[in-house]
């Protein structure tokens, strides 16, 4: 320590640059727990990408499925309710 400098100075000057050496600690292991955290997260969706793209594509296959019987189930009320539509407007024609 200076003779020459205050005291509170002196404290001060130590305090800074033990909160610079703190702050260069920190950020440089926040970095590095970032990037191991990138790694650990490559990993994991390595393994779990292709789960979860067999439930994806299981569930699109039912949800096709379903949407086919839905759509056999309405086609004929469709055609039936066409064809009782055109019917009546042939009807409606004859008659004048």
């Amino acid at each position: 320590m200076d003779d020459d400098k205050p005291v509170t100075e002196q404290a001060v000057e130590t305090i800074t640059a033990a909160v610079e050496a703190t702050k260069d600690a920190a950020v440089s292991a926040v970095k590095k727990v970032r990037k191991a955290a990138k790694k650990v997260a490559k990993k994991v969706a390595k393994k779990v990408a292709p789960k979860k793209a067999k439930k994806a594509s299981k569930k699109s296959k039912k949800s096709g499925k379903k949407s086919a019987k839905k759509a056999a189930k309405k086609a004929p009320k469709k055609t039936a309710k066409k064809a009782a539509k055109k019917t009546a407007k042939k009807k409606k024609k004859a008659k004048r």
